[in-house]
């Protein structure tokens, strides 16, 4: 047992953990950030211009199955053989589901976790958001409104860097931006369609990300290359690697311990307090315990729930933080795969330059102005235009010099809509501990239960619909609209399972995502979330770690902690 003790620990390294970490020791605490896998070295493991011919199977997509111990991650249409390593072996860290109602659980344990590989969109939530519960008596009330995060969206965005198009509309917030990359030639022919056919209503705008167009806090704009999620060794797009955990160590009060699987957090009775973390060596298998003044858990929503659920003691039989009942309950996914996509006629003669690391965006239209009478809540579309490559040969009849001759310029145009929707929070889905199995380092793992329901089987299908309703409206061609049936967890926004509320007796959490039970516990990370918005929650993540970590510091001072 370490004889130290931190002023704060940090469980976790990804997007909020890099957060947590960065504000913590910014503000001149000594904090210790606890990581349960493997150290990164951006030289050494970003592989982004890795050549396919120096792989084993060349980078086909039907052999992405590099190896038989990820069989859940490699459902991930992200993960590829260049960047598999950055997904976790399923063998080691297993999980329990109802194969009936399964739930593909994806994830990175490393220095960075998945802000590796994250998708990097970005967009803030609008009070359209935080007043839905109540608003249909769903769930419960969000303590917090859009005026309690606006500040910390701008604080984070001006560190992060956020690239977008501002479009003025309340559901959507603009962001502080960075200029925004250029659409295609065959995209303005749909936006500009959607414009004229659906004013008033739908918007179609550049996506909002994570990725630098100018140089930005020493870091280097983006070059276009494309292969974003192999790591980037120019920093342009924003991960924890990348930012804020050197912005961390850069104050001499970080100290960053990987390989330090956390089985659960100790309880002092007497103080009412979280006094340190038991925690599992990765390599050598031992156990220890590090001791600290405040402790943040940023270590995804499931593995922070997982942490606090197998926290036991005399007092929390069934969880530290859990007087509510609530610890685990109300998980929660966005549901996506409705759409539409089609040939966009015209501009042949026009190709695109470089590989840009972003589609277009849709914000939500229904539930807006008007209610919808099938369903509640909205979606939005990311997607984008496209052309064919000298690939679609593979599918094309010809041989010989004609046949390369054709395969010489790109293919048509094509465009697709792709939808993801909100999912309601609900009592039904959820997880416990399965105490009869083990992970490699003997943590009980996860039983997981979570399904679709009506309402997001019924945004789905509008999806299909108002998909092709645009391409429609474009001129396009040959429109296919689809509703895939993708099971909860693939999208990789879970969140839930710890809620922030009003009321101790039916949330985890306060509105400074402070626990109930335990005023120096603090939990930031997708576990939080009351609802789920349709958007990319990541951006929400950080600005509620800085306000937390802001709330937590200012309550050390004055004593209160």
């Amino acid at each position: 047992m370490s004889t130290k003790t931190y002023d704060a620990i940090v469980v976790g390294s990804g997007i909020t953990g890099g957060w947590a970490a960065k504000e913590l020791c910014e503000k001149g605490l000594e904090t210790l950030v606890l990581e349960a896998g493997r150290p990164i070295t951006p030289e050494k493991d970003y592989v982004e211009h890795v050549p396919a011919w120096e792989k084993r199977f060349r980078g086909m997509s039907e052999r992405k199955q590099v190896s038989i111990d990820q069989s859940v991650q490699q459902t991930c249409t992200g993960m590829d053989e260049w960047n598999s390593k950055f997904f976790v072996n399923d063998k080691e860290n297993p999980y329990t589901m109802d194969p009936d109602r399964p739930f593909l659980w994806i994830r990175g344990r490393q220095v960075g976790g998945r802000s590796i590989i994250w998708g990097r969109q970005t967009y803030r939530w609008s009070d359209l958001d935080f007043e839905a519960n109540l608003r249909e008596n769903v769930g419960i009330d969000w303590p917090i409104r859009y005026q309690d995060i606006a500040r910390w969206y701008d604080y984070v965005e001006d560190f992060v860097g956020i690239s977008g198009q501002a479009e003025g509309l309340p559901q959507l917030p603009d962001s502080r931006f960075l200029p925004p990359m250029e659409m295609s030639c065959a995209e303005l022919v749909v936006k500009d369609a959607v414009a004229k056919y659906f004013p008033g209503e739908r918007v179609m705008t550049i996506g909002r990300c994570a990725i630098l167009t100018q140089a930005h806090r020493g870091r280097a704009a983006c070059h276009y290359c494309g292969p974003c999620s192999r790591g980037c060794i120019t920093r342009s797009y924003f991960s924890s690697l990348n930012s804020t955990l050197p912005a961390a160590q850069a104050t001499g009060k970080l100290t960053l311990r990987p390989y330090s699987v956390v089985h659960s957090l100790i309880f002092d009775p007497k103080s009412r307090k979280v006094s340190g973390v038991r925690v599992i060596d990765g390599q050598t298998h031992q156990a220890t315990q590090f001791r600290g003044r405040v402790v943040f858990l940023c270590a995804s929503a499931l593995e922070s729930a997982r942490i606090l659920l197998n926290s036991t003691s005399t007092e929390f039989p069934n969880g530290l933080a859990n007087s509510s009942g609530e610890l685990g309950y109300n998980l929660m996914d966005h549901c996506m795969g409705g759409g539409a996509r089609g040939r966009i006629p015209g501009n042949e003669d026009r190709t695109t330059l470089g590989n840009r690391p972003n589609g277009i965006y849709v914000p939500r239209f229904r539930n807006v102005k008007q209610k919808h009478p099938s369903f509640v809540r909205g979606y939005g579309f990311q997607g984008g235009g496209w052309r064919q490559t000298w690939a679609r040969g593979m599918d094309m009849p010809g041989f010989g010099a004609d046949f390369k001759q054709k395969l010489k310029t790109p293919g048509p145009w094509n465009f697709d809509f792709y939808g993801f929707g909100e999912c309601l929070p609900n009592h039904a889905n959820f997880i416990e501990l399965d105490k009869q199995r083990v992970d490699a380092w003997g943590v009980p793992v996860l039983k997981i239960h979570a399904q679709w329901r009506d309402n997001e089987r019924a945004l789905l299908k509008d999806m299909s619909v108002t998909a092709a309703e645009m391409l429609s409206a474009a001129g396009a061609h040959e429109i296919e609209p689809f509703v895939e049936d993708n099971a909860p967890g693939l999208t990789i926004h879970e969140m839930g399972t710890a809620r922030m509320g009003r009321d101790p007796k039916t949330s985890v959490l306060n509105a400074h995502n402070q626990a109930h039970d335990a005023k120096n516990l603090f939990v930031t990370d997708g576990a939080c979330m009351a609802s789920s918005s349709c958007v990319n929650p990541s951006l929400t993540y950080m600005a509620l770690t800085a306000r937390a970590c802001d709330y937590a510091v200012n309550q050390m001072k004055r004593g209160e902690l």
